[in-house]
């Protein structure tokens, strides 16, 4: 199985897929989970790697609908493929696996965020570059972000794009938009990222004033933060001994997330101030997993010019070692 990976969608460019396939260490008989399936990149390459089997998990129907139509590529032998497919939100990927008889892994991937095709395809209404209807949603049910930005009280959202998007001058974004839908309601990207431009100025860097503004709205909608903290809590509870959980994040609010989850993972927390009473009777927890990564990993520059929307991806990596923590009946299967 071992080869040149299969040629991607051109409109789907996997971040770090180097790095991501290396700290996976994958092998023949495996059993692995991507849990952002997405455009299938990472799916297609451990897939094309390894003779395994990969579970994709997606809460986008059209992320399942482009897997389906992946699936026959990938043939067991047995007249099924190698690739299961499985519509829900990542966080309750305990559950999904569960109903097809999966309860340990050999490893799991997480690409953190929206994916490029929610991006790029303009009816999704993710993008400020492009005009759409204000929705926002990964799947297609609850509030769309035209729902929150007309019907909100203007505290709520400054905290919100504040919060989330990490603007700093979220009470004057959100002082616009309640003038604004005063007027007529908002229910385009476009009408909205006029709005925001209107009371900021562009920033040094040359990202768009309108930016922090769609990302904290965005992960509102989708309560992208409280699905990262479940899965991290769940996934890996599922690894196998030497399974690893492979984690891609792209803004600081994603990685601080991962990188304190595999910490508490790996027992490296920082210990209690000295003047704290736990500190007396504070000890070492005994740990079942261990940190692969320090540090994130960050993509290299030849990858960064190729897809600037790498620029800002971080990875990290843990691995299950305690087979001995883990009941025989979980792991025979």
């Amino acid at each position: 199985m071992n080869g040149p990976f299969p040629p991607h969608d051109p409109g789907h460019v996997p971040v770090m897929l180097a790095e991501v396939m290396e700290y996976l260490a994958l092998h023949d008989g495996g059993r692995y989970v991507d849990g952002t399936f997405g455009g299938g990149g990472y799916a297609r390459a451990i897939l094309a790697s390894c003779d395994c089997q990969l579970w994709g998990i997606d809460r986008d129907p059209a992320a399942i609908a482009r897997g389906a139509a992946l699936a026959p590529a990938f043939p067991d032998g047995h007249g099924a493929s190698r690739l299961h497919l499985l519509h829900g939100g990542f966080a309750d990927m305990a559950d999904l696996l569960a109903r097809d008889g999966v309860t340990k892994v050999d490893g799991i991937v997480l690409d953190l965020g929206v994916s490029s095709y929610q991006i790029d395809e303009a009816e999704r209404g993710f993008s400020f570059r492009m005009d759409g209807p204000l929705d926002m949603r990964m799947n297609d049910t609850g509030p769309t972000a035209a729902d929150v930005v007309n019907t909100l009280p203007e505290g709520e959202l400054a905290d919100i794009i504040y919060h989330y998007g990490e603007e700093r001058l979220s009470r004057r974004v959100a002082r616009a938009i309640v003038a604004a839908r005063a007027e007529a309601p908002l229910l385009r990207t476009a009408q909205l990222a006029d709005v925001v431009r209107s009371v900021m100025r562009p920033d040094r860097s040359g990202i768009d004033p309108a930016t922090r503004t769609f990302q904290g709205l965005r992960i509102h909608v989708n309560d992208e933060l409280g699905q990262i903290s479940r899965v991290l809590e769940t996934a890996p509870r599922l690894l196998a001994p030497g399974g690893r959980l492979v984690v891609v994040s792209f803004h600081s609010l994603e990685d601080r997330l991962v990188k304190q989850a595999m910490s508490r993972a790996a027992g490296r927390m920082p210990a209690p101030s000295r003047h704290d009473p736990r500190a007396m009777t504070a000890r070492a927890a005994p740990t079942d997993f261990t940190l692969l990564t320090g540090r994130p990993i960050r993509p290299g520059e030849e990858e960064t010019r190729r897809n600037p929307r790498a620029r800002s991806a971080r990875l990290r990596a843990m691995e299950c070692i305690a087979p001995s923590s883990i009941p025989a009946s979980e792991t025979a299967e």
